[in-house]
């Protein structure tokens, strides 16, 4: 099949079927004596595989992992667990998603409920960062609303109990 053929079936342009072959992304390509590539006819299916893991935010390295399996690549078990693996990543992004959407729901009520002019405190998440060092500072990273990551050190606290 020609690299026009490809580019009809595949929807792709021929420069992003090129660079496709560039990167060693498809492989088993073929020259004719004028030059010409002469893709095979499974070009197509692992182009729709390279844009599907595209779209699905792989990288084209872990993309080149998924490729067909065939004596020079991966193998199925290989191919299952990095799926399986992005899977968790999906799901674990989504449930952290799910948390920023709560905590913006709860802002959004509780600025609702306020007067105008009234200030307003941004809820945020604080983690002491266990060290054995002696001193009297400890670090402290402070995850604020919208994804702002704060670091500073703070007084470390003691354990003053009553006797």
């Amino acid at each position: 099949m020609t690299i026009g053929e490809l580019a009809r079936r595949t929807g792709l342009s021929h420069s992003r079927i090129r660079f496709y072959e560039r990167e060693g992304l498809l492989t088993n390509i073929e020259r004719r004596p004028n030059g010409y590539r002469r893709y095979p006819p499974e070009a197509a299916g692992v182009l729709d595989l390279i844009k599907t893991a595209q779209e699905a935010g792989f990288s084209l390295d872990e993309i080149r992992a998924l490729l067909p399996l065939d004596s020079s690549r991966g193998t199925h078990k290989a191919l299952l667990d990095t799926l399986r693996c992005r899977v968790e990543t999906i799901e674990a992004f989504q449930a952290r998603l799910e948390q920023t959407k709560s905590g913006m729901i709860a802002l959004i009520t509780t600025i609702e409920r306020k007067p105008i002019g009234s200030r307003i405190t941004v809820p945020s998440k604080v983690y002491r960062v266990k060290s054995d060092e002696a001193g009297p500072m400890e670090e402290v990273i402070e995850e604020k609303m919208f994804g702002e990551i704060v670091i500073r050190e703070v007084p470390k606290k003691t354990d003053r109990r009553r006797r």
